[in-house]
């Protein structure tokens, strides 16, 4: 086993502590990464307070991780040592499903395997523990390549961030002069306001507040909107091909549905945490569509690093220390961060 240093907590209610875990060894088709920074999702904090599912503790959070090769298993063929490496929200999947072939092992028929807290049950059958790590193992048909020109600690947070928002925006279609509509401007939407405007999209970011008004259109939107005024969803009835949520606070499903033009669809990357209220109609007369969407495939993930690498897009990012992480997660839940807070792994 390879032992290596790592931050967590030992309950739903504990602070972060130094702490040695163990990493599989490197096998024929593994890939050991030194990690060099780790974002932080608010998946990571959801899952440390076990307020989705219980889980086991210790736990080491992290699917945003950023890195250098620092061994190969002889089987493995993309990568070499030195090589700048990234690993997302998934470490394996059965390679067998229908899912799995097309390049979607997001949607693997059998579950794919978290990249934390999640048992690799088509591998050892080990408990994952994530990327608030020193070094991490992982096999290789699960590892990114991060290209050169994408600082490794901005690259960091499009492991989740970047490919939960690139994804459904490739899977409708967005193109030059689609018009989009993010709704909220976190670590999420600031990524997916980047991503529009790169893809050539017209995009609106509809906030509860003129707080980020400045913030939208340095990040490539065309045009704010407050909708906590009177009136300001009315005025943008059937205007967007696409409306990307990105916040997990209920909405008006009605309302912001009859902002969308025929044919248009909005889908919900952000999670409310109690169910919503539909009348179809509002789908039916329009022909409209109501979606989720996660995260990509590997292939996407590659493809989504491809194109913030071409196209100079990156997340706004704070720096933080191993030692800053608890503040930084409550930092997180009063959204008090602008825009994604990467730790320096070089402090764990």
């Amino acid at each position: 086993m390879i032992t290596t240093t790592a931050r967590a907590v030992s309950g739903a209610h504990e602070k972060f502590e130094k702490i040695t875990i163990d990493r599989r060894n490197v096998g024929a088709n593994d890939v050991l990464i030194d990690i060099k920074f780790a974002g932080i999702c608010h998946s990571d904090i959801h899952t440390a307070r076990s307020e989705w599912r219980e889980i086991e503790y210790p736990f080491v959070p992290g699917h945003e991780i950023a890195g250098v090769v620092a061994q190969v298993g002889p089987d493995v063929t993309q990568y070499k040592v030195g090589d700048h490496v990234g690993v997302g929200c998934m470490v394996n999947s059965c390679g067998q499903c229908d899912y799995c072939k097309a390049g979607d092992e997001h949607l693997c028929e059998t579950g794919s395997v978290g990249t934390y807290a999640s048992y690799d049950k088509y591998g050892d059958g080990s408990l994952t523990q994530g990327g608030y790590a020193s070094q991490i193992v992982v096999k290789e048909d699960f590892v990114l390549r991060i290209p050169d020109s994408l600082p490794l600690d901005k690259a960091a947070p499009l492991l989740c961030a970047g490919i939960t928002t690139y994804s459904p925006l490739k899977q409708w279609g967005i193109t030059k002069g689609s018009k989009v509509a993010v709704v909220g401007l976190g670590g999420l939407g600031h990524m997916a306001v980047k991503l529009a405007h790169a893809m050539g999209a017209e995009v609106t970011v509809l906030s509860h507040s003129d707080k980020k008004l400045q913030d939208s259109l340095a990040f490539g939107a065309d045009h704010y909107v407050n909708t906590s005024e009177d009136g300001a969803l009315e005025k943008l009835a059937k205007s967007f091909d696409f409306i990307l949520n990105t916040v997990s606070v209920p909405l008006n499903l009605g309302a912001y549905l009859s902002l969308l033009r025929a044919k248009g669809a909005m889908v919900y990357v952000g999670l409310p945490p109690e169910p919503l209220q539909l009348n179809i109609g509002s789908l039916i007369g329009g022909r409209k569509a109501l979606a989720g969407s996660n995260i990509g495939g590997i292939r996407e993930t590659q493809e989504m690093l491809d194109f913030c690498a071409e196209h100079g897009v990156l997340p706004e990012i704070e720096k933080i220390t191993a030692d800053q992480i608890d503040e930084a997660y409550e930092r997180v839940v009063a959204s008090d961060v602008r825009y994604r807070f990467v730790i320096d792994n070089a402090t764990i």
